[in-house]
């Protein structure tokens, strides 16, 4: 199967539980090889990624999860999110936040289902691929910007393949325990993770369509 880049896009949405169907191994790299024609600054192409499936992906899901559920972060080596959210992203979060836990039917203030949901993160959310992401320490900050690039284009490239794909910052807040189960050198920095396989379409939770501000509201068109 495969779209157009506008349906892609369009379609495109993160997936919060997966079928247990599998993905190859031969559809997994070509993802990647098409992901890798990403621009980047002098073509330093910055990406590292280790694919995971079956028992490699459970182990390392497993370690991490016991971290979590016992309470503890390693802690990642940069800033994601701001240290104080101000409107007009933190009333975006929050909405989103809402309607996620409303369509799962966890009430406000349910802490242990909260929990147990955030925790869902470190299965890959049930997708038969994990994709865990890292780029040297000694590379200058900027190539995150490279690196986004790369991880639009997969997860675009997976949507024309009729896969779902959901991006997952919370692996870089375990970059120890990943760097123990999977071999990775000190001098990378864990990125995140992408979960990758084929959406449950009955699950509520892969429901949510999350809203964009109008072109209007975040570009000043000069000289037109």
């Amino acid at each position: 199967m495969t779209t157009t880049v506008d349906e892609a896009i369009r379609s495109r949405r993160s997936i919060r539980r997966f079928l247990n169907k599998p993905v190859d191994k031969a559809t997994v790299a070509e993802l990647l090889e098409l992901a890798s024609r990403s621009p980047s600054g002098t073509n330093a192409q910055p990406w590292k990624v280790y694919a995971l499936a079956g028992k490699e992906k459970a182990a390392l899901s497993e370690a991490i999860l016991n971290e979590y559920n016992q309470g503890r972060k390693e802690g990642r080596a940069f800033d994601y999110y701001p240290e104080e959210w101000v409107d007009p992203w933190l009333s975006r979060r929050r909405k989103m936040g809402v309607s996620l836990y409303e369509l799962i039917g966890i009430p406000k203030g349910d802490k242990e289902r909260m929990h147990e949901q955030t925790g869902r993160n470190y299965l890959f959310f049930d997708a038969p691929v994990g994709l865990v992401m890292t780029m040297d320490k000694r590379l200058g900050r900027g190539m995150f910007l490279d690196y986004g690039i790369f991880i639009g284009h997969l997860i675009l490239a997976a949507r024309a393949r009729g896969l779902d794909t959901c991006v997952q910052n919370a692996f870089a807040d375990y970059p120890d325990t990943a760097r123990r189960h999977l071999g990775i050198d000190d001098g990378e920095l864990v990125v995140g993770g992408i979960a990758l396989g084929y959406a449950d379409p009955d699950a509520p939770e892969n429901k949510l369509e999350t809203e964009r501000e109008p072109v209007e509201g975040f570009t000043d068109f000069r000289g037109f």
